[in-house]
């Protein structure tokens, strides 16, 4: 397979999509912040979208269990993560979010607990507020190299009315990848405590260093009883307007209480390219995967290098995962926010730090999945933006 030219990406291209990253902001703005690549999609979903449409093949799709979707994912688990699954025990939604907010209606009640850790991507907290549950928060330890677990924290912040435990490994915004034992122990804390772990685990495929993704359900079959695993193509892929994902059950009966409590129909209907795609991508976008993965840890080692040398009272752990850098610009003093101060005098859109949590006010998350040229542009327009007299010295040309 020819390797993906992604240093070579062509500005007008990104320009002229109309999906939320290139179309939020007026043209002179520098997209780096919702968590979409920049990059050309895999040759192999590529190749069978375009088949799609020339034989006009966008009808309703095949009843989900005929799709192939399901063995796919099974055997996509055996082989990255060495974990045994029942396709039977697998149900395919549109969308990783979407799955969040059912485990909440199927798993628990109104006014019930639920616990998140923050700093967390925001639509776990939605999750938590628009489906009436109560947010039990476990604040991340960090320590300006890695972020961890309090787990004295995390007990105590579980009461007798607490049911679900919102689980996101890798992490998004802080890009940690947890360990074996400290996966063991949030199991030991959550079968203490009769909780339901809902698992998302999309960003499972892009992990750096040679790190190894745990699933969550593949701890134990007592933990794996209690576990509903979600995951998508759409993240390691760049897929996701084709909306499918799956959700995995660590036991039948668990399955089943979600489908009581969320009938199918409920759901939506899964669109006929979001499953092509998706199969294209586990069973032929390997060698693309490997490729991407590669260049974003070139690009994560390149963002934390630069932060240090230009900024060093920006406070950074490296990414082990994601393509997301979550950066504390505190000491900077940008008002009246980090993100709005780029914003406004760099013309670059990063996310707020805001919306991962409260006391996060004053960091910024920054997608490093483009080519380097853009990456760079990205940090010459933060310099620009913090250095007034820079700014005067070198205006921005259009991206």
């Amino acid at each position: 397979m020819p390797k993906a030219n992604l240093d070579q990406i062509d500005r007008s291209t990104l320009l002229a999509r109309k999906s939320e990253k290139w179309h939020t902001y007026p043209a002179d703005i520098l997209p780096a912040w919702v968590a979409e690549m920049d990059f050309p999609v895999a040759p192999s979903i590529d190749r069978v979208l375009r088949e799609s449409v020339n034989r006009w093949d966008v009808g309703y799709p095949i009843a989900p269990n005929d799709t192939g979707l399901r063995e796919a994912f099974a055997r996509r688990m055996e082989d990255r993560f060495d974990w045994a699954v029942n396709p039977e025990q697998v149900e395919i939604l549109t969308e990783v979010v979407q799955g969040m907010y059912l485990s909440l209606l199927a798993y628990s009640e109104p006014g019930e607990g639920v616990v998140v850790q923050t700093p967390i991507y925001a639509p776990f907290l939605s999750a938590v507020r628009e489906t009436g549950r109560e947010l039990r928060e476990n604040r991340l330890t960090f320590d300006t190299k890695e972020w961890g677990i309090d787990f004295e924290a995390l007990e105590a912040s579980i009461d007798p009315s607490t049911r679900v435990l919102l689980f996101c490994n890798p992490h998004n915004p802080s890009g940690r990848v947890f360990t074996r034992p400290e996966l063991e122990s949030i199991c030991e804390i959550v079968l203490r405590h009769d909780l339901i772990v809902v698992s998302d685990e999309i960003h499972s495929d892009l992990l750096f260093d040679g790190r190894a993704h745990i699933p969550f359900g593949s701890l134990g079959p007592e933990i794996a009883a209690r576990t509903m695993t979600l995951t998508s193509a759409s993240k390691a892929f760049n897929i996701p307007g084709l909306r499918c994902a799956v959700a995995h059950f660590g036991h039948r009966k668990l399955q089943d209480r979600f489908n009581t409590a969320v009938p199918r129909h409920v759901r939506g209907g899964m669109g006929i390219l979001g499953l092509y795609a998706t199969l294209a991508a586990w069973e032929e976008g390997h060698d693309w995967l490997n490729e991407v993965v590669s260049y974003l840890e070139r690009n994560r080692n390149f963002v934390v290098e630069t932060t240090q040398m230009k900024w060093p009272a920006i406070r950074c752990a490296s990414p082990q995962g994601t393509y997301m850098a979550f950066l504390d610009c505190s000491a900077l003093n940008l008002a009246p926010s980090p993100a709005r101060h780029f914003y406004e005098h760099g013309r670059l859109a990063l996310s707020e730090g805001r919306v991962f949590g409260p006391g996060f006010e004053s960091w910024v998350r920054l997608n490093f999945a483009t080519s380097r040229e853009i990456l760079t542009e990205i940090f010459e327009r933060m310099e620009q933006a913090v250095d007034p007299e820079m700014a005067r010295k070198a205006p921005f040309a259009s991206p």
